[in-house]
């Protein structure tokens, strides 16, 4: 297992080729934005729990969601109304973080993979103008969301959550929307869910993958805070 240095000059990672059949490619290292931009751009991701060191992944296949791919179902339009619910973009980044880091039912202890370092490193990177939340209201109550991180013309999704039906199935189709209007190639959603895959993602060699996210993060990055084009302060 490869040990990553923490000096902020060595931000190299090894080859994805190199990661365990299940995934795990190096250990150690931290959570410096400049650290993890470089992970993504190879494909590669944090995922640990606290009390462990930061671990580093690069699986295969890979889970991904081409935006021109999305499918609808009968019952998600019913949800996406107008009227029925409404959808931001960065209006509430670090709640929407907090929220995803609540109890889910693979912990049952109430734990949870974002840990306060995974937080502060995200808030960071929304900070750059890398990540980015989207927020879905009703009645001005929010009730769901995602965020993740985005180079180029990849979307790197890291964590949704809901407390209503289907609302942050609404979040996700509102963002395809919008970024395929933007012209962004590539949705990774880094391991398959039977709720991504309904929503038209698939799983690919992790080897096209990382053929694809090194086409797509080659475009210029949208900094800053996002709003949907029809959206108004």
């Amino acid at each position: 297992m490869v040990r990553l240095s923490r000096n902020p000059r060595d931000l190299s990672f090894p080859a994805v080729e190199h990661a365990t059949p299940d995934g795990l490619l190096a250990i150690g290292g931290d959570l410096q934005p400049e650290r993890l931009l470089e992970a993504y751009r190879h494909g590669i991701f944090p995922w640990y729990n606290e009390g462990q060191p930061i671990l580093w992944w690069s699986p295969d296949p890979r889970t991904v969601l081409f935006p021109e791919h999305l499918h609808i179902s009968r019952s998600l339009r019913r949800s996406l109304r107008p009227g029925h619910l409404s959808v931001t973009l960065d209006r509430c980044f670090e709640t929407i973080v907090r929220h995803c880091a609540g109890p889910r039912p693979q912990y049952p202890e109430g734990g949870t993979w974002i840990t306060p370092a995974m937080m502060e490193a995200y808030t960071a990177l929304h900070e750059t103008g890398y990540a980015h939340s989207v927020e879905t209201w009703q009645n001005e109550q929010l009730v769901g969301g995602l965020y993740g991180v985005a180079i180029g013309s990849a979307f790197f999704a890291e964590s949704m959550f809901t407390t209503v039906d289907d609302a942050s199935k609404v979040a996700l189709v509102s963002l395809v929307s919008q970024l395929r209007t933007w012209n962004f190639r590539i949705i990774d959603c880094q391991q398959s869910s039977p709720h991504v895959l309904r929503l038209g993602a698939e799983e690919i060699p992790r080897h096209v993958y990382i053929e694809h996210v090194a086409a797509a993060v080659a475009f210029p990055a949208r900094l800053g805070r996002w709003k949907f084009d029809a959206e108004t302060d």
